[in-house]
Formats: structure tokens, C-alpha cells, sequence
């Protein structure tokens, strides 16, 4: 599992683990770290240029000190100082021993252009905003480029905490971040900047705190979660989902999120709404019903939105129903947020960006920019558990509290219509196969993610391919979890 927590924990960790070390000593492993992984994309040291974009903070020392290593081993190594003055004193010093040398901003873009890797350490983890305007030429300047460019912790101008960039930052090939990954690194429009990023332990890991500002789960957790049937289970015991979606309109909806359910490991699926034609003749195990959701027979959890319409009527019947409830699609627009709150039982809202964008009454592009905030603000309003898909899907538990759960596994071509309808379908089975609200939105997202990519492989996808690939990620989760050490 891969954890993420915020600055103030961060510095916390490191104080603490500083008062029982030599003065120097996270810094120097830290650096050691940087350079190995600098020298490795480097491929040859001996004879390569690196330039050091270096600010005033530790991440400026880290960078300095790394350069000093990379020089030792014959590199070139030029640091261009944004904040002469305030450059790390010992930092500057080690480079200048091991024969670097230093340049004002002023001739930073002529260096870049002749260099084979750029390092940035221009701000650490506590900057807020975009980059200051002597750096912007800088960032410009490596994203032209022919150098690989490698950000010290992450990179500069992106927010370590929230995931936000809010004006110019530089872009990554590879960030090496130290201690633990900061939420930052795992949140889009961050993610989409720092490029692979390889975590250097540098011995922060019993100073941190037991819950995570985020976490990302892997195979062997999300196997861990999976139900798997006894030799005693039968349809029932395994749990029954209910579908309430489609209209005669949107069909397919049902269909799809039919689909996602069949697979999603509850022993059965029954269906209502005005669909039924079309589901049974997709899937003729469903269980069909036309006498709406109270009459359908017992379920061990609903699904209700995909496809809806304007059907408000059964949206409130499973709202008032007693067992656990995904709402999805049109769902969330026709859904009484009074109702929703007053639940006792676990809920699970699953927007888009768009759609919970309208649910706090504020832009698309303000959710985009700011995932992490809005997930959370979501979860509180309503007291459900939200799912937030896009292109780092995040898992927020019922009051927005906690730590947030972020998917790794999407691809870009799950952009497809459809796909959240298998994705509702699938999590809802999981509801009803026991799961908690998270965990199922998180088991969900992740099986999802990865049936996408196989589906795919590179290719456009439709969304009955993303529900056919859901067998084949099961089986790799079960896999990577039991082979070494597992994937994801």
C-alpha cells in the first residue's frame, strides 16, 4: 500500500527523527538517494551535464548535495542559484569541493539547453502558488529541452498537500521524493506533473502517524478485501444487489450496470425499472422485476441512478430503503440530500467531476483543480461515503474525515459512455457482498481500472469490453497477491 501524508505531519516526523541523528544526517541520506537515481537515468555519469535548479530551502540543499555526488563520479555539474543569498551554506560548499560550479538565473535557460539532466530543487514540500516569475523562464526552458529533468520531493509549483497547481510549475520525467509520498504526488493535476515517482526511505516510517492523509491500495490489499465463496455459500449467502436504473430512454444503462454487477461477486442480481426487455435478453440469469424496488424481492444492497431520468420517485424508495445504497448518475441530481443524510444505513455517492461540480454548486474546473477538497466537502455535506471518479479516482469516507483512498489503476480510455454504469454495478455488488462503503468503492474503482486497461491495451474501448475484462483483473489481483510481492 503506498501512503501519503501532508507537510505538517511530514516535518513533524522529520524533527523527531533529527533530534536523535547527527546535524546533517536525513539530509545526506536523502541526497544519496537523489544522486543514485539521478545517476541511473543518466545511464553514464562520467561526462554528462546536469544543471541544479536550486532555491533556498532543504530542497535546494538536497539538490546541491546530490550534484556534489554526481560530480565526484565525473559529471559536469552547474547550479544555478534563484536566491543567491540564501542558497544551503553546506550544500554549496560540497558542490564547489567536488569541482561544480555556480550560475545566476540569467544564464539558466543557455545551461538547460546544453544539459543532459536538470534536477529541480527550486521549492520544497510547504510552497503554495504557482512558480515565482524568475523561475517560470526556468520551467520553460527544461520543457523544451532535450534533458531529462528530475524534481527533488516533487516538483515546483504543484501543492504537496491538495494536489492543486495554481500557476506555472515545472514538469517531471521522474520525482524522488523522501520518507513518504505527500498527497500531492497521488492527486491529478499534481500527478500529471511529477511524472514516476520512486519513494527513498530515509527512516521517517515509525515517526508517522498510523492514519494516512491518503492511501493507495495495491493487489494484495484489494485481494484481501474481495469476497470468495464457501464451500457453504449459496446465491443468497453471498448477497443480492439490486439494480434500479434505465429508462426507456437509457436502456443501455441498465444493461451495462447490470453487467458490472454480475461480475462484481454478489450470487445474485435483480433488476427493476422499465428495462427489463433489454436485460434479460442481454442476461438471462438476472432476476427481472416491474413492481419497483419495494416489491422486488430482498436485496442486500441497491444500486439506483444509471439511466434514471426524471424517476425520482424510485430514486426515494431506495434512499428509504434499510440496507446499503450506491447512488449514481442521475441519481445524485434527483436524490433528497435530507434523505440521503438521514440514513442509517452505509451510502456511497459516485459523481463525476460534472456532477459534483453541480452537487456543491461550483465549476467543473474548480473540482478538477481541487479533488482532494471537493471529495472531502461532498462526504460532509451529504454524511455518504463519495467516490469521485476521473483521472485519479478518490474514495472519501462518510463525513469527509480521514484518510481518502486513491485509485492507481485507471486508464484514459475508461473516458467512454457506459463505463461508470459497470462501475456502479460492480461496487454495488460488492456492497452487497459485505463490504463497507469504502471498501467497495475502492475494491470497485480498482478492479474497474485495471478491466479497463486489459480491455484496452492501447486501443479504444467500449464499455460492455471494460464489464467482459472484469473476471481477468480479479484473477490478477488474486495472483499478484499471492505471487511475490504482488503488482499494482
Amino acid at each position: 500500500m503506498r501512503t501519503a501524508y501532508g507537510v505538517e505531519t511530514v516535518r513533524a516526523a522529520e524533527r523527531a527523527l533529527m533530534a536523535r541523528l547527527p546535524e546533517g544526517t536525513l539530509m545526506q541520506r536523502a541526497a544519496a538517494g537523489l544522486a543514485t537515481a539521478c545517476a541511473q537515468l543518466l545511464g553514464r555519469v562520467y561526462g554528462s551535464r546536469v544543471v541544479l535548479l536550486v532555491g533556498s530551502g532543504d530542497n535546494g540543499g538536497d539538490a546541491l548535495h546530490a550534484g556534489a555526488r554526481l560530480a565526484r563520479r565525473g559529471a559536469g555539474v552547474t547550479a544555478v542559484l534563484l536566491s543567491p543569498g540564501r542558497a544551503h551554506p553546506g550544500g554549496l560548499a560540497a558542490l564547489r569541493r567536488a569541482g561544480g560550479t555556480v550560475a545566476d538565473p540569467g544564464a539558466g535557460e543557455r545551461l538547460i539547453e546544453r544539459a543532459d539532466l536538470v534536477v529541480d530543487g527550486i521549492v520544497g514540500i510547504g510552497g503554495k502558488g504557482g512558480l515565482r516569475a524568475e523561475a517560470v523562464p526556468l520551467a520553460r526552458a527544461a520543457a523544451r529541452s532535450r534533458a531529462a529533468v528530475v524534481a527533488v520531493d516533487l516538483p515546483s509549483g504543484v501543492d504537496a498537500d491538495t494536489g492543486e497547481v495554481r500557476g506555472a510549475a515545472l514538469r517531471a520525467d521522474l520525482t524522488v521524493t523522501f520518507g513518504t509520498h505527500k498527497p500531492g504526488l497521488l492527486i491529478d493535476p499534481a500527478r500529471e506533473y511529477a511524472g514516476p515517482v520512486r519513494l527513498v526511505d530515509i527512516g521517517l516510517g515509525a515517526e508517522l502517524p498510523a492514519d494516512p492523509e491518503l492511501e493507495a491500495l495495491q493487489h494484495a490489499e484489494v485481494a484481501a478485501l474481495l469476497p470468495e465463496p464457501a464451500a457453504e455459500s449459496d446465491k443468497y449467502r453471498r448477497g443480492v444487489v439490486g439494480i434500479a436504473a434505465g429508462s426507456a430512454r437509457y436502456p443501455g444503462a441498465a444493461v451495462l450496470a447490470v453487467a458490472g454487477a454480475l461480475r462484481g461477486g454478489a450470487g445474485a442480481v435483480r433488476y427493476v425499472g422499465p428495462a427489463g426487455d433489454a436485460v434479460i435478453a442481454r442476461f438471462p440469469e438476472t432476476l427481472v422485476s416491474d413492481r419497483g424496488p419495494k416489491r422486488a424481492g430482498r436485496v442486500q444492497a441497491w444500486v439506483v441512478g444509471p439511466g434514471a431520468g426524471d424517476d425520482a420517485g424510485t430514486v426515494a424508495e431506495v434512499l428509504a430503503a434499510e440496507v446499503p445504497v450506491l447512488v449514481d448518475a442521475d441519481g445524485l441530481r434527483l436524490a433528497d440530500a435530507g434523505a440521503v443524510r438521514a440514513r442509517t444505513a452505509p451510502t456511497l455517492m459516485t459523481p463525476h467531476a460534472g456532477e459534483a461540480a453541480a452537487l456543491l454548486g461550483v465549476s467543473r474546473e474548480e473540482v478538477e483543480g481541487a479533488r482532494l477538497a471537493a471529495v472531502r466537502e461532498l462526504a460532509g455535506r451529504y454524511g455518504a461515503a463519495v467516490l469521485l471518479k476521473g483521472s485519479s479516482t478518490l474514495v472519501a469516507p462518510a463525513g469527509g474525515a480521514g484518510t481518502v483512498r486513491v485509485n492507481p489503476t485507471g486508464t484514459p480510455w475508461l473516458a467512454t459512455a457506459g463505463s461508470g454504469d459497470v462501475l456502479s454495478g460492480l461496487a454495488g455488488s460488492l456492497l452487497a457482498a459485505g463490504l463497507s462503503a469504502v471498501d467497495a468503492g475502492s475494491a470497485g474503482a480498482y478492479l474497474h481500472g485495471l478491466a479497463g486497461r486489459f480491455a484496452a491495451q492501447g486501443a479504444p474501448v467500449g464499455a460492455r469490453d471494460v464489464a467482459e475484462a472484469v473476471p481477468r483483473a480479479w484473477r490478477d489481483v488474486r495472483a499478484g497477491a499471492l505471487g511475490p510481492g504482488g503488482t499494482g
